[in-house]
C-alpha cells in the first residue's frame, strides 16, 4: 500500500525538495501546511497540523523549534507517523518528541543526509578509539548568513556521537564558543565552533588532536536534495513500523 505523505513547511525551500522527492518515489503527496499567505504551489493546503495529521499516514516535519510540541501533540493524538528534522531543540520539545513515540513511529535526526548519519557513526567509533586524555576533540561547522541556531544540530549530533564513544554526556563536557582569557584547555572536552556566512548548506568537520597527531573528518553539503532524500527514504522505511523513538542508524541498517 502506497504511502500517504504530509509535508509540514510545505512551501518553503525544503518543503519544496521533499514534494519532489515524494512524487519520485511513487509515494502519494496528500498535502501540507505552511504559514499564512505563502503558497504550496500546487499541492493541496490544510488549515492546520491536525487537519493535515488526519489525512496521512505520516508527516515530514522541517519547520521551526515553536511548532515541535504543538505538531508532537497533533501527530500522537492523530495516530500518524513523524519523521522530524527540526533543530534547536529545548529540553521541553525532546520531552514532547519522546511522549509522542510512545503513542506513535517518530524518526527524529539532525541532519537526514546519509553521509551524515555515516559520518556520526564514525564520529562515536573515533571516541571510542582515541583516549580522551590525550586526543582532544573539537566540532568546526559552518553555515548560511540565515541561520538561527548555533552550533547546528548537526553538529550536536557530532559532539554526542563522541560524547557516546567516550561513555560521557556531551553537557558535561561541552565547551562551546570560546572567548577572553579562558585558560588552558581540560582533558575531555568536547569543543565546538561556529562560522556563519553566505549561503553555505552545511559543512561539519570533527577533529581529534593529539600531540604527535591529528585526525580530520570532514563532510560538506553542497545541495539541500540530500537532506530532502534522506527524509523520503526514512518515511518509506517507517510503513508499518510501531510507535517508538528511531533514528537514521536504523534506517540505513547500520
Amino acid at each position: 500500500m502506497t504511502q500517504k505523505i504530509g509535508i509540514a513547511g510545505i512551501s518553503g525551500r525544503m518543503g519544496q525538495m521533499l514534494m519532489q522527492e515524494v512524487v519520485a518515489v511513487g509515494a502519494t503527496l496528500v498535502g501540507g501546511i505552511c504559514r499564512p499567505g505563502e503558497d504550496p504551489k500546487g499541492a493541496t493546503l490544510f488549515p492546520d497540523i491536525a487537519a493535515l495529521a488526519a489525512a496521512c499516514d505520516l508527516v515530514i516535519d522541517f519547520t521551526h523549534a515553536s511548532t515541535v510540541t504543538p505538531h508532537a501533540a497533533a501527530l500522537a493524538k492523530a495516530g500518524t507517523g513523524w519523521v522530524l528534522g527540526t533543530t534547536g531543540l529545548s529540553a521541553a520539545d525532546e520531552a514532547a518528541i519522546t511522549a509522542a513515540a510512545a503513542k506513535i513511529p517518530v524518526i527524529a535526526a539532525p541532519n537526514f543526509s546519509p553521509g551524515v548519519n555515516l559520518m556520526f557513526a564514525i564520529a562515536e567509533k573515533l571516541g571510542a578509539a582515541l583516549p580522551a586524555q590525550t586526543y582532544d576533540a573539537e566540532i568546526l561547522e559552518m553555515h548560511h548568513r540565515q541561520k538561527v541556531d548555533a552550533p547546528s544540530g548537526t553538529a550536536l549530533g557530532l559532539g554526542r556521537a563522541v560524547a557516546a564513544g567516550r561513555r560521557v554526556d556531551l553537557k558535561d563536557v561541552i565547551v562551546s564558543g570560546r572567548d577572553g582569557h579562558t585558560g588552558a584547555r581540560k582533558d575531555g572536552e568536547i569543543g565546538f565552533a561556529t562560522l556563519r556566512g553566505g549561503q553555505i548548506v552545511g559543512s561539519h568537520s570533527v577533529i581529534f588532536t593529539a600531540g604527535s597527531e591529528q585526525i580530520t573528518l570532514t563532510h560538506h553539503a553542497f545541495d539541500r536534495r540530500s537532506f530532502a532524500t534522506g527524509a523520503v527514504r526514512a518515511a518509506l522505511w517507517m510503513a508499518g513500523k510501531p510507535p517508538g523513538l528511531y533514528n537514521m542508524k536504523q534506517v540505513l541498517g547500520m
